[in-house]
Parts: structure tokens; sequence; C-alpha cells
């Protein structure tokens, strides 16, 4: 049951000392407030690095080729180094890849009756699909089929259908120019990377490579590792790296001369800061709070300090020590706790505002988008920070509590 003259009297108690409740429960207010706002950029930061892994598979190894920087077994630096069809066969057979795919861009203009573009077109092999983590749409994506054919079929991207065929057209089955070079569409697709990635125009390599004089070359290779730990995919790079340096006779260590990206060591490093941010925002956010938290034991212990007539006289005529400290308790709890609440309203409107700033920009920042807070995180929070006021008054509520009413009356 609500004690109503009790309320009262803390409401009293708070509105005589006003100037004294607003600055405690600012300092509150600014604590939660804080750590709000920053929990909320650092989970902007977090999606933004998501964002930036989220056109190409986490678990895949990418290969570029370079040019040489050191003199080895006889050949000289700067010597460039070109990945063929025979390579994808070496990298493919290692142990722990269960995937792997070349790609070689393509420029040209790509024309359909009448309406042009010029476009990007990757020829790939079937496994590219799951690097690229390519969303078929309609029809499907290139197959192994195509591939020993060298079929002339082609898959388009969104903006590519759109730009090529109007009014609604299905472009299924149509026949579309890339260089002068006839190609059958057969799918249509979405991508979760930028809009550029769904302007795209995906053929099979082989064909490509007869089609436009690629003969057997590649322009880079990926591979992809399943489930594979960071040190498992750190071995499975390595030994791409080795089986490559002996075939192409470069120096091992020479790491101009092909360069290996490891998107699972990278998605670790970027797991790896999100924690380390994270980590430094509650023990930030945690501090603000405990410095208001002092400051609310400060207090209170003016308040006793103040009302030690008023507690002897109520010990005098009867107050039990447990009275004493619960209404010591209480008013320290409710001060905290209203001004976490103010703390946590205003933290999540400042997001909200973050939010539609960034959505009035165009969506967001690459590397900082949709800062926000989970309900039970600010939830935990505030919880954390009445079990806190709830620590701060209890010391000056002991000492009020032994408070002998003797002492307390003959008290100047």
């Amino acid at each position: 049951m609500i004690n109503i003259d009790k309320w009262q009297e803390i409401l009293t108690t708070l509105r005589q000392n006003s100037l004294r409740t607003f600055l405690t429960a600012f300092s509150v207010a600014w604590g939660i407030w804080m750590l709000i706002v920053l929990l909320g950029a650092g989970n902007g930061l977090s999606n933004g690095m998501e964002f930036a892994f989220r056109d190409d598979a986490i678990n895949s190894i990418w290969v570029f080729p370079g040019r040489t920087s050191m003199a080895y077994q006889g050949t000289s630096p700067d010597r460039r180094i070109q990945l063929t069809n025979d390579d994808l066969k070496i990298i493919g057979s290692a142990s722990g890849v269960e995937a792997f795919s070349g790609r070689n861009n393509i420029s040209g203009l790509t024309t359909y009756n009448g309406e042009f573009g010029t476009f990007t077109v990757r020829a790939v092999h079937p496994d590219y699909q799951q690097v690229e983590k390519v969303e078929i749409l309609e029809g499907r994506f290139v197959n192994d089929r195509d591939l020993q054919e060298s079929r002339k079929i082609m898959i388009i991207g969104e903006k590519v259908r759109d730009a090529l065929f109007l009014n609604g057209q299905n472009p299924l089955g149509e026949y579309v120019s890339v260089r002068g070079v006839q190609f059958k569409v057969v799918g249509v697709f979405t991508d979760e990377g930028s809009e550029g990635e769904q302007e795209v125009i995906y053929i099979p390599i082989s064909t490509a490579q007869k089609a436009f004089n690629g003969q057997n070359r590649i322009d880079r290779m990926m591979v992809m590792v399943g489930e594979a730990t960071l040190s498992e995919s750190e071995a499975i790079a390595a030994e791409i790296s080795r089986r490559l340096s002996v075939r192409h006779s470069y120096h091992p260590a020479d790491e101009r001369a092909m360069r290996i990206r490891n998107n699972v060591a990278n998605f670790q490093r970027f797991q790896t800061v999100i924690a380390g941010i994270r980590a430094f925002v509650w023990v930030v956010g945690l501090m603000t709070i405990l410095a208001g938290i002092i400051g609310v034991s400060n207090i209170m212990l003016i308040v006793v300090r103040e009302r030690t007539k008023e507690i002897g006289v109520r010990k005098a005529l009867g107050a039990t020590p447990f009275a004493i400290v619960s209404m010591i308790l209480q008013e320290s709890v409710f001060l905290t706790g209203f001004a976490g609440f103010v703390g946590l309203v205003l933290g999540v409107l400042t997001l909200e505002g973050f939010n539609l700033a960034i959505q009035t920009m165009g969506g967001g920042i690459d590397f900082f988008r949709r800062p926000e807070v989970d309900l039970v995180v600010g939830l935990e929070a505030l919880a954390i920070l009445v079990v806190a006021g709830t620590m701060a008054g209890l010391f000056p509520a002991m000492r009020a509590a032994r408070i002998r009413p003797i002492e307390a009356l003959r008290d100047e």
C-alpha cells in the first residue's frame, strides 16, 4: 500500500531544496544520457562496419595478382604476375576450400533494342554467386553447363533491367549485345551491396575468354572456406600463397606479387574493434553515472545532517531504524530513478534526432549507420542506476538510523 504522507514529505523536502535537487538530478540524468548516446554511437559504428561487409561473403579469401618486388631464383623484380585457369584449379584443390571462382572484368557498350548503357560485365564461375551474395529475382545464375559449353548467356542486375527494358518488359529470353556479341538473358538479380552492384552483368568466364580474346587469363580469384575459424582460414590463405609462389616463381614473402585478402580475418578484426568500442563506451558511461551517484550520496549525507533533529524526534516518538532507513532510501531511489528515466528518454530522443538527420542526408554514412539502443539495454542501464541509487542512499540511511534521540535533540 502506498504511503501518501511519506511521498508528500519526500516531495516537500525536494522542493524546499530545489536548486540542490535540480543539480543532483541533472548530474544523474546527464550520466544516463551520456551512456545511452555513447551506446547508440557505438551501435552506429558497428552497423557501419557491418554495412561495409554486406557485399562479399565474410568467409571468403580473395587473391589479386600484382608485380614482384624482389628478385628470386634468377628472376628480376617488377615482373607482372598473370593468373590463369590452372591457378584456379590449384587453389581450388587446397584443403578447406569449399567453393571457388575466378573473375574477369569487361568494359564496353551494352545495347538492346535502341537502349544502351555502359555497365560492369563480370565473367565468373557458378560459385561466384555465394561469394558476392547474389540474390536471383528471376531465372537463374551461371551454371556448370554454361561454363562447359561456353554459352552466351547473361544475368543482369535490377538497374540494368530498368535501363534497357522499359515499361516493365520481361527481359528473360531476350538478347542483349555486349561489345557486339549477343547474349541471352537468363536471370535477373539483386545485390545487398551498393546500388552500383545492381548495375552489373554476369556471364560465364569461359565464354568471355573466347569471345573477348581473354585466352585462359583470370583477373582475380576467390575461395569460400565454409565454417573455418580464424586460424584455419589463415592456414588456408598461407597454403594458397605457397602454391602460387611456387607456380609463378616469386619469393614467398613478396606480398606485392600476390595480395591475399582474408575476409575472415578482416571480420574478426572488426568484431574485436567493436567489442573494444562497446567496452570503452560502458566504462565511460558507468564512470559518468558513478560521478552522479557519488553526488547523490553526498547530498543525502547533507540531508541527514540537516534533518538530525527531525530524525531524533521521530526516534523519540517510536520510529524504528527500518523506518528511518526506508525514508532516506526512498528519497534517494526516487531522485536517481526519476532523473535516470528523464536521461533515458532524452538519450533516445537524441538518437532519434541523429537517425532523422542521417535519413535526411540520404540514408546514412557508410561508416556510421542507424545509431540506436536496444530497449532492453536501456532498461538494464536504468535498473543499474536504481540499484546504484539505493547503494548511494544506504550509507547516509545507516548513519541516520544510528542517531541517538537525546544527542539529536541536543544538536544545534
